[in-house]
């Protein structure tokens, strides 16, 4: 596996869009855009279940073995055990498709930067359109006998909360 590929199958959860409405009018459909959107809707926290807080973007350094790399986001998180993690966010948006190659560098990265965290790395990418609006799949990585592995996935779609019917919200508590 070299690209991350999104499950055209799986269903979106609908989560009421936090976005500022100034963002939304500007905001293009890049990664930057992808990251707004994950940041402002704590899509991180829905997602892996932690409070997590952006601690940088843009993350410029070297991996020994690997040499300069590039994060697009890292998160810092909490449980509520107390675990500590580190989380790698890798972000596409447009037509780019997320790499198996930058998920193993992320990898090796907190390891070596974050020894004392929990590494859980996470892909982002924007996904086709209903009604307008773009889905977001996103799936936690790991690295399994030298091969990235894909532990979970899910997308969701950013919705006013109006949009959000009494049968979605009952159906979303059975699982």
């Amino acid at each position: 596996m070299n690209r991350i590929r999104p499950n055209p199958s799986l269903r979106a959860i609908k989560v009421p869009d936090a976005t500022p409405e100034i963002i939304s009018a500007y905001a293009l459909n890049d990664e930057q855009a992808l990251l707004a959107k994950v940041r402002y809707n704590r899509l991180i926290d829905v997602f892996l279940g932690v409070t997590a807080y952006s601690l940088q973007s843009h993350m410029r350094t070297t991996v020994k073995g690997i040499g300069q790399i590039e994060i697009d986001e890292v998160y810092v998180a909490i449980d509520r055990q107390g675990v500590q993690y580190v989380i790698p966010v890798q972000a596409k948006g447009g037509k780019d498709q997320l790499a198996v190659v930058q998920t193993k560098q992320d990898l090796a990265c907190c390891a070596e930067k974050f020894p004392a965290l929990v590494c859980r790395s996470v892909s982002a990418q924007f996904i086709n359109m209903e009604n307008n609006r773009k889905k977001i799949a996103m799936f936690e990585l790991a690295v399994e006998d030298e091969q990235v592995v894909i532990v979970e996935e899910k997308h969701y779609r950013l919705v006013p909360s109006a949009e959000i019917s009494l049968e979605e919200l009952r159906a979303y508590g059975k699982k």
